[in-house]
């Protein structure tokens, strides 16, 4: 069976290419992977965004801004993958 991938994507008010972020890991042909979303507190419209895909994508919002790799570190108590990403 192939490892499942967790990939950590940490955003604050991406919203201008986040979607198409999102799109490019959907769009890839190995399929056992999950997305690990962590909204560093934004205030645009990434909320949204984030939440217009399937449940592959878990969502995540920090009530405070967080330093990268404080958020990273939250990411991955989060993960369930054998192997780590991140976008």
């Amino acid at each position: 069976m192939k490892p499942k991938v967790s990939i950590i994507i940490n955003c604050r008010n991406g919203e201008e290419f986040l979607e198409e972020a999102i799109q490019s890991v959907y769009s890839q042909t190995y399929n056992n992977w999950e997305i690990i979303f962590v909204d560093n507190n934004s205030t645009d419209s990434t909320s949204k965004i984030a939440q217009s895909f399937d449940n592959k994508l878990i969502y995540f919002k920090l009530d405070n801004f967080l330093s990268l790799y404080e958020a990273r570190n939250k990411a991955l108590d989060l993960c369930n993958g054998q192997l780590i990403s991140f976008l």
